[in-house]
């Protein structure tokens, strides 16, 4: 485990001893430090705090990517805000001080079993709770605050790991909410056109058939983003349109 504060290091250190699968081997400071000691050990699971004198946690782990061993990587920090940079260096997991026993041990079992590029979450827990209901608002986390952003406001979701990215007109958010649980929490007027793309049909503007019987949906972001829509979902889209 790699952190610059000592409480921190002592409280992660008491929550993966809940673990009898779970053994430390080494414990860093801060990147330089980390980077030392990681050479030099047999692990398989890195948790990195995100700011810290020396390197940051995310220089840390874009060296450890590149490395023979590639570990996996979780990202245990008192700061959201880097969770996309984080996933874009495929971390296992993001967790967010303060966590608990139960959410440490999902981000482990996700790291050990290797993770997945869509939704699911193997965890026992997840595949069991029942779905929320439809409720037009998702809690987006911003520092020590709870953003509700309107479900109007959102352009189009993407799968990450179990998390989704969202869409926004101006900027780009990680929420914790797989894919198929914001298929429930948001309106009608939105389509699962792909596993991991769920699109917004008021951002849509226009629609593009191919000669196999396929779309592609154009949207209405800065960037015109273009998503697929396999020949199934196609009709099924046709029909909901009316076309």
């Amino acid at each position: 485990m790699v952190d610059d504060e000592a409480p921190a290091r002592a409280e992660l250190r008491y929550l993966l001893s809940q673990f009898d699968h779970v053994q430390v081997v080494g414990e860093a400071t801060n990147g330089e430090e980390a980077l030392t000691l990681l050479g030099s050990l047999d692990y398989d699971i890195v948790l990195l705090d995100v700011r810290m004198p020396g390197g940051t946690g995310l220089e840390v782990a874009s060296v450890l990517r590149g490395s023979a061993k590639s570990p996996r990587v979780i990202f245990t920090t008192a700061y959201p805000d880097y969770a996309v940079e984080a996933f874009d260096l495929e971390a296992a997991d993001y967790l967010v001080k303060p966590f608990d026993e139960d959410r440490l041990g999902r981000a482990l079992q996700r790291a050990l079993s290797g993770g997945s590029d869509d939704d699911t979450d193997p965890s026992p827990e997840r595949s069991s709770r029942r779905p929320p209901e439809p409720l037009g608002r998702i809690p987006v986390q911003q520092g020590d605050r709870t953003v509700l952003i309107d479900d109007s406001a959102v352009i189009y979701a993407t799968a990450a790991r179990g998390y989704s990215y969202l869409q926004l007109a101006a900027e780009r958010v990680l929420v914790s909410f797989s894919l198929n649980d914001l298929e429930h929490r948001l309106a009608g007027h939105f389509f699962r056109a792909h596993r991991s793309h769920l699109v917004n049909l008021d951002h849509v503007r226009e629609l593009i058939p191919d000669f196999k019987g396929a779309l592609v949906l154009v949207m209405d972001d800065h960037r015109h983003t273009r998503v697929e829509v396999s020949r199934r979902k196609a009709r099924e889209l046709r029909s909901l349109l009316g076309m």
